[in-house]
């Protein structure tokens, strides 16, 4: 019976990179040119006043210019007679006919009109010019003060965001829609600070109940493999639950940590961003040389305030999962800090299997790791990464990851100072 073969499978090609750029633009460059809500006012309040004066200024250069020149017709018409001129606008002669000095005169009058019409102009446009600079400073001014109340809720809403959630607005005054903003604002904060007491209450009561009978199972589960006398299946079977109940424990202290993580880190501290890294490094040494992964990179002195329990699990998880999702053979993790204006960056690279680019954002996701691959097998509980950008927000940092060319991540964690 003739067999058929099948033509080699090629290797799977590298993904492209992608063309985003994976650190955030939060910079404005010119933050002054910012158009609040004030500035806005303000030029509503100067531009119609400007436009209401610039009217009212043509109104009234066509009046005056419409009585001057009924004013300036000449109620008398000259025969004869001999005239000198009292000023340098007029040029008169000194005899000749009545004729000639009648349009002499008018000509000296129409003259005569048009220096009082650029002498009104002028002056109205200076004055325009100084009232239009007095409106837009007190349509400034009043604009905040009309605005004030809501500076005051953008103030408070800022502290909240700190994780003070114990502040309210308060604000007095009338019964107008900032105050009804005001007080709506203050309902929402009364039910937030209920339900994240909730929480933390909910928090702290599973982390009992739920730690204490995983770690009695631990201890008579080693009891039980302890007894000498116990049969090769039942030793199996021991070892079996007491993989099971260390994977139930670590997936328990993975949720506990992460819904701690969700909050803003009040009590911060400086910490040394190549201290907490070698921490995690002399964690993982023994994993990466019994999985034949070289460990390489270098660690400049880099502070940032924060919690260093907190940053120790950050670097540790990243580089745990830089081991364990790498390479059979020649494979390495690069783990480098390094300080940079304004913040310090922790970086972990590593060589491993080709990531596309869409797949990125889902690595972040609880219980979610490369294409459909949930939780099941013996790398993880599919919290790590997850764990790793809670902590990371909560420090008031970011975390970006990119995928290598030939295969692997690169992780980046920037954090303030």
């Amino acid at each position: 019976m003739p067999t058929s073969s099948k033509a080699p499978t090629p290797p799977p090609t590298t993904p492209p990179k992608p063309t985003w750029d994976p650190k955030p633009v939060n910079v404005r460059p010119f933050p002054w040119l910012r158009p609040t809500i004030r500035i806005r006012l303000t030029l509503l309040y100067g531009g119609m006043f400007l436009m209401a004066g610039i009217v009212l200024l043509t109104i009234i250069y066509m009046l005056a210019a419409n009585a001057l020149q009924e004013g300036s017709e000449l109620p008398v018409k000259i025969l004869r007679g001999n005239f000198a001129a009292t000023s340098n606008v007029c040029n008169l002669p000194n005899e000749s006919s009545g004729e000639i000095f009648t349009q002499a005169i008018q000509s000296c009058l129409q003259h005569q009109r048009a220096q009082a019409l650029n002498t009104l102009l002028n002056r109205s446009l200076l004055a325009l010019l100084g009232l239009t600079v007095v409106a837009f400073a007190f349509g400034y001014a009043m604009a905040g003060r009309v605005l004030s109340p809501l500076g005051r809720i953008t103030r408070t809403a800022q502290r909240v965001a700190g994780s003070d959630l114990h502040r309210r607005i308060e604000l007095g005054g009338p019964d107008d829609e900032l105050k009804e903003l005001a007080d709506t604002f203050d309902e929402m904060l009364d039910r937030l600070d209920r339900a994240f007491e909730s929480q933390r209450r909910f928090v702290a009561n599973a982390s009992h109940e739920l730690r204490t009978p995983l770690a009695i199972n631990r201890t008579l589960l080693e009891v039980q493999l302890a007894d000498p006398d116990a049969s090769p299946e039942l030793a199996q079977l021991g070892k079996t639950l007491l993989a099971t109940n260390e994977r139930s424990e670590q997936l328990v202290e993975g949720l506990l940590l992460l819904a701690r993580s969700e909050n803003k880190i009040v009590d911060k501290k400086p910490v040394d961003l190549a201290e907490v890294a070698s921490q995690a490094l002399d964690q993982a040494r023994a994993e990466a040389q019994a999985k034949g992964v070289q460990i390489r990179g270098v660690r400049q002195q880099a502070f940032v305030q924060g919690n260093g329990v907190l940053l120790e699990r950050i670097a540790l998880n990243l580089v745990q999962n830089a081991v364990r999702y790498n390479v059979k053979d020649e494979g390495w993790v690069e783990v480098t800090t390094e300080p940079q204006q304004g913040c310090a960056v922790l970086v972990v690279s590593n060589t491993g299997p080709a990531v596309p680019a869409y797949e990125v954002e889902n690595l972040f996701e609880p219980f979610r790791r490369l294409r459909t691959e949930r939780t099941g097998s013996d790398k993880g509980v599919g919290l790590g990464l997850s764990i790793v950008r809670s902590v990371v927000r909560a420090h008031d940092g970011t975390i970006t990851a990119t995928p290598r060319e030939g295969g692997g991540l690169e992780m980046r964690v920037v954090l303030p100072v």
